[in-house]
Formats: C-alpha cells, structure tokens, sequence
C-alpha cells in the first residue's frame, strides 16, 4: 500500500496505547463522506484488527471502537448532507467528481431506507449514502435507527477476520494450524469467488453451478476432517480464549435462535405466510430448501458420530458433523435473502444475501464460542445448507426466473418472523443458561 501504510502499521505496533483510537478514527473515516472513497480504510481497518488481536485489545473493545466510529462517521455525513443539501455539490472534491453522488443518490431514491443497510457493504456508496440521506431530509431518527443496525453488521464483517488472525498468530497453536487453515480459507474462498462472478455475470447456469461447487466443498470437508485437527482445535482455544461471562448469556441468548424447535417454528412460519399471500413458487423454493436441509443433516449426522469439544460439563449429543444451528440458520436466512433480491440488479441482490447470513454467521460462530460444535462442523452446517438452497433454487426456476415478492408480503413477512425469533429466544433464556455448564 505504500511507506506510509508500512509506516503507520510500525508506529502502531510500537505504540499500542494509540491503537483504540487508531481503529475509532479509521472507522470513522472509512464511513465518512468523501474521505471514505480516498482513504484505503478497509485494508487500514484489516491491519488495526490484526494489531489489536496480536494481545493489546480484546475483540469486544476492538468492535466497540469500530461501531462507535462508524456511527460518527456516519453522523458526520449525514450533518454534512443536512447542511448544504444542493450545495454540497459545489464543494471540493464533490465538484470535480460529480459521478461520486449521481450513483449513490440514484442508489438512495430507488431503495430508500433499505439501501443503508445493503449500501454498507458497497465500498463507493457507504461514504456516501448517509451524506445523501441528510441531502434529501431523511427524518433524523429513522436514519440513526439504520445506521446503528447497519453499522453492527459491517463492523463485525471488517474487524472480526482481521481480530481473529491477529489474535491466531499470538497464540501457541498446535503444529499445522495454519497449513489446514490456509487449505480451509483458499477452498471457500474460491467458491465463493467462482460464485459471485457467475452471478454478477448473470450465467444461465450460474445457480446449479453455485450448488455442484458448494456440494464438492462439502464433500471435500467430509473427507477431510480428520486432518483439520490442529484447525479445529487451534480455531476452538482462540475463541475461547475470549470467553466472559456477560459474553456467555449474550451467545446463549444468540444460540437460541438456531435451536431445532426455534427453527422449526420460523420455517412453519414463512411456509404459512407464503401460502396465505399465494406466493407459490416462492413457498415451493423455501420449504425445498428448509426440509431438505434438515433432512440431509440428519442422515449426515448418522453417518458420521463425531464426538464434540470437551468443553460442557454433559454434552448435549454426541453427534456434532455437520452443525444443525448452522445448517438450519443458513437454510432460513439464506432463504429471506433469496427472495429480498429476486427481480433486483446482481450486486443488490448479493447485498442481501450478505446482509442475511450476517445473523446466520453469528449463530455458527456462538456453538463454537460454547464449544458444543468444532469450526469444521458448522462450515459443513453452513456449505450443507448452501448446496440445498441452491439446488432447491434452480428446480424453481427451472422454465423461468423466480419472480420478486410484492412489497405488502415483506411488511407481514418479516415483523412476523423477528417478532417470533425474539420471543422464543427471551422466552427460553432462562432454561437455556441452565444447560450450558462448563469445565
């Protein structure tokens, strides 16, 4: 990246008291308007992450700092955009790079309040869209209500790999961690990426391809897991490394909403609703895809009886390959994330997918936090519930596109479904607390 960024990484290492404010201030400029488009803040942001990792901040600081520099940054655009509205246009920077607004603002009036949360993850528009917002007086409390939210997601996307590799590297992990690890993270990723270029290329096959490439990474990681040993276990002590006690009941309460019986009513759920509001072909594709995910994971749990991190006091079974909370969280969220894009361009349509599996994510990694599933095991949850739902998505498509759902169907859709998600979760926290009982 140049002297400077050598620099900068060496004066932070040597100086790790100023390494908070560093991360509060990149955050703070990657979301600001105009800087945010000059400044190389992801791969700053990625460096911090890795520095604050290494032992000088917790994850938990590390994310804090970036949340609340994000929010400001956000604040900061959004005042800006208040302030001058047209004339922002004339200011430096703005006036000679016209085409840095046309695209964010033609972004905002077509999406509205939801291209806050998609364009979070969209490098151009992220400095940009809350400046736009207060250019075209989106009320105030509405906007701070998004960017808190939307913030949350971004910030654990950009920080969280960075914390963690940092954090792998202080540790003294068992001989071969970062051989498995590096096979595990250019497999996926090359999924991932052969994936996302099929979509944005909008192959006529890119869906069954995205489905055969996930199932072979899957089936890469059945045949492979007994040598992902030293991963499992090194990738298990960095996170328990971090484990406290208010971070306990916070996991517990997120691990609650990939529970079987929690899972089994938001499927009902979404299956009901899409029913009642007729949406057939949509109702065919979520429940393939849910059914089919917990049908694999139960005859894959079957065949391979792994036995789970010695971490509970009692294990709560013995088979843990693939995860359920991940395949079923994966199944669900990836299913809401299907459906908000269709009709919608490529790159809108994978915002959603990657605003969605954000909570999913979260489960996976909460069993790992409390060592009731290795890494491996809910990667498989995760590729599991990937291959269903795109096999399940091209047989509902198969003559033609899937068709996008009337807005009307969202506004029932999705309070129902968090509404019930929530309730289930506070309902059962208490019992939950109970069971999860550590060495």
């Amino acid at each position: 990246m140049g002297p400077w960024f050598d620099s900068i990484s060496l004066w932070l290492g040597s100086n790790p008291q100023w390494l908070g404010l560093a991360i509060f201030i990149i955050a703070c400029v990657e979301c600001l308007a105009i800087a945010g488009i000059l400044v190389p803040g992801t791969v700053l942001m990625f460096a911090v992450a890795v520095l604050a990792g290494s032992g000088v901040l917790s994850l938990w600081e590390t994310l804090l700092l970036g949340y609340l520099g994000g929010l400001l940054g956000d604040l900061l655009s959004y005042g800006l955009g208040r302030r001058f509205h047209q004339n922002i246009r004339r200011l430096p920077g703005l006036r000679h790079h016209p085409e840095w607004m046309v695209g964010a603002e033609l972004y905002f009036e077509r999406y509205g309040t939801v291209s806050l949360l998609l364009g979070r993850f969209i490098g151009p528009l992220r400095p940009m869209l809350p400046m736009i917002a207060g250019m075209l007086d989106m009320p105030f409390m509405r906007f701070c209500l998004v960017s808190m939210l939307a913030a949350a997601g971004w910030v654990i996307a950009y920080l969280v790999p960075g914390w963690a590799t940092g954090a792998a590297l202080r540790l003294p992990l068992p001989e071969g961690f970062w051989s498995s690890a590096g096979v595990v993270t250019v497999g996926l990723g090359l999924v991932l990426i052969i994936s996302l270029q099929l979509s944005l290329r909008r192959k006529r096959l890119a869906t069954p391809l995205t489905a055969t490439l996930c199932a072979l990474a899957l089936l890469a990681l059945f045949l492979g897991w007994p040598s992902l040993d030293a991963f499992d276990k090194g990738l298990l002590e960095v996170i328990q490394a971090e484990r406290s006690v208010g971070l306990d009941r916070v996991m517990v309460l997120v691990t609650r909403l990939g529970d079987f019986s929690t899972q089994l009513y938001c499927g009902v759920l979404l299956c009901a609703l899409l029913a009642m509001l007729k949406q057939w072909r949509a109702f065919v594709f979520t429940l393939g895809t849910l059914l089919g995910t917990a049908l694999c994971n139960g005859l894959l749990k079957a065949l391979f009886a792994r036995v789970r991190p010695d971490v509970l006091l009692e294990p709560l079974a013995t088979f843990s390959f693939p995860s359920g909370h991940s395949s079923a969280a994966f199944a669900f969220f990836l299913s809401l994330g299907i459906l908000a894009g269709r009709g919608q361009p490529p790159r809108l349509h994978l915002s959603w997918l990657l605003l969605t599996i954000l909570p999913a994510t979260l489960i996976a990694l909460s069993r790992v936090y409390l060592g009731v599933h290795w890494p491996s095991d809910v990667l498989a949850g995760a590729l599991l519930a990937a291959t269903v739902c795109a096999a399940s998505l091209s047989l509902a498509q198969w003559h033609s596109p899937l068709p996008a759902l009337p807005s009307k169907a969202w506004w029932i859709i999705l309070p129902a479904c968090l509404a019930l998600l929530g309730g289930i979760a506070t309902w059962e926290l208490p019992a939950a607390l109970e069971s999860y009982r550590y060495r």
